[in-house]
């Protein structure tokens, strides 16, 4: 890009992101830009470390005893999604950036592809320190510091989560792999993810004048269980379970099966159930239901503006089973009380939930119902508490299951009056002259791992402004560059 030089301060930083973007790094193919980076730490004179998962370490040390230790840290892979007319290739293609103008502002892009702006702001970042530290035009002598690039971030935080554990020790850590230039991150959301394996009491159909009927919901926004938890949407297997249980509890019905959700991750957007009833009952039925579905759209009136309930008799019946009459209430009861959604918000940070569940995906199988429970809290004790009451739910509802495939990610817990909070809030408000918003999210980062190796290091996160992420949408504004890279400089030099 020939107009770099017109891009702002600091030229390195663009100069970086540049020659960074001509190197494929998706996920699980971060060979080639671990070896850049390692290239010219080794080319600036700086030692390395490379640990069994593939995260570098590069280490600049302090010229005096006694300094603290401040790690810089970003994530070495990108999410690599592109157009369908795109031909882009993210094995060998180098990135096709241009700038673009949105209103007034000046933004990066790629064409037809993601940017890998995250988390290639980062690297560059670190690059450029590096660069400047080694030309002697910046100096940082009074602090050891540490930049360490992680792996496999957005494959479940694999770096972060196998890490050795010495590259991340340190008096602080600053995590360069935010996108909102406004707002520090101090504190993110843990997790307990499972499945539940219930086994069906099944009977076969013997009564000629059951007719069979589906029932589904669709339509709903979804989106992801962590930050959109909180935004009151509806939650197809929560609204399937309630609409069955008040159906078996109003007729004799026969439940076939129950299926709703897909990902872990997300809020379930359609579900569906196939029940028998006797054919003198059908408009009944249809009525009870349609009852019910009035009542939720009232209810999330203005929410999900495209719910839709759908149900209508099935013509084949074939090779249908039913559940047997107790197992059926047994289950129905259970999932009718599983909590989902936001169990109660954070005291100190004001619309920041503090626990919550989702209840993710029901699929009936081959005699089997398989489930998937995802549990978040910025607490690692509560989210603990709150998988052993799900645990205990279904102890007390006496059916006969098996939990497996356990993912556990710690919390990062906010520390409001950290002295790194303090001092990175004092250098924004004297920067800008107005105070910096400072948050915790309901998802997880890499940071909780950072933390939780080393509870007393303090730890933040911030970055440039970045829309569209994951996407090939994702853009980059210009001038948040130089405004994070004004504050990340200062905040360095204010930390001895």
């Amino acid at each position: 890009m020939e107009e770099l030089k017109h891009l702002g301060s600091p030229i390195e930083f663009w100069e970086y992101f540049y020659e960074i973007s001509k190197i494929p790094r998706c996920s699980g193919n971060e060979g080639k830009i671990r070896e850049y980076i390692n290239n010219e730490a080794k080319r600036y004179g700086f030692e390395t470390e490379i640990d069994d998962v593939k995260n570098l370490l590069v280490k600049i040390p302090s010229k005096k005893d006694d300094s603290i230790t401040v790690v810089l840290q970003s994530h070495m892979d990108i999410v690599c999604e592109k157009n369908k007319e795109s031909h882009h290739d993210f094995s060998r293609d180098p990135l096709e950036l241009e700038s673009i103008e949105l209103g007034d502002e000046k933004w990066i892009t790629a064409k037809g592809t993601t940017l890998g702006a995250d988390n290639g702001v980062g690297i560059a970042y670190q690059l450029a320190i590096m660069q400047l530290i080694s030309s002697k035009k910046l100096n940082l002598d009074t602090i050891n510091l540490k930049l360490l690039f992680t792996v496999d971030e957005e494959m479940g935080l694999k770096g972060a989560s196998q890490l050795n554990r010495e590259f991340a020790k340190g008096d602080f850590l600053i995590n360069l792999d935010s996108e909102d230039d406004k707002t520090f991150t101090v504190g993110c959301a843990g997790g307990i993810q499972f499945r539940t394996k219930f086994k069906i009491y099944s009977q076969p159909i013997d009564d000629k004048n059951l007719i069979p009927i589906k029932i589904q919901i669709k339509g709903l926004l979804g989106g992801h269980s962590g930050v959109d938890i909180d935004k009151g949407r509806g939650h197809s297997v929560k609204f399937i379970s309630q609409i069955l249980w008040n159906v078996n509890k109003e007729f004799e019905i026969h439940i076939s099966s129950i299926d709703g959700g897909n990902l872990s991750n997300a809020i379930p957007r359609e579900s569906q159930a196939i029940l028998f009833i006797h054919k003198a009952k059908k408009e009944d039925l249809f009525e009870f239901v349609n009852h019910h579905y009035r009542e939720i759209k009232k209810l999330y009136n203005g929410i999900e503006p495209n719910i839709n309930l759908v149900i209508e008799k099935l013509d084949k019946i074939d090779h249908f089973t039913i559940m047997a009459k107790k197992f059926q209430d047994t289950i129905l009861n259970l999932f009718y009380v599983m909590p989902t959604g936001p169990l109660y918000f954070h005291p100190k940070i004001k619309g920041l939930v503090h626990t919550s569940m989702n209840f993710a995906t029901i699929k009936t199988r081959e005699q089997v119902i398989k489930t998937r429970i995802s549990i978040r809290s910025i607490s690692n004790y509560d989210k603990e508490i709150l998988h052993d009451k799900i645990l205990t739910l279904m102890n007390l509802a006496n059916v006969e299951y098996q939990n497996y495939k356990y993912v556990k990610y710690p919390s990062w817990p906010p520390k409001f009056d950290s002295k790194l909070n303090t001092i990175a809030r004092q250098v924004y408000k004297d920067l800008f002259d107005e105070e910096v918003e400072i948050q915790a999210i309901h998802a997880g980062l890499e940071c909780a791992y950072f933390s939780d190796y080393f509870p007393e290091m303090e730890v933040m996160s911030f970055g440039p402004d970045i829309k569209g992420g994951h996407s090939p949408d994702e853009r980059l504004r210009v001038k948040s560059v130089s405004k994070i890279w004004n504050i990340l400089i200062t905040l360095l030099k204010k930390l001895d």
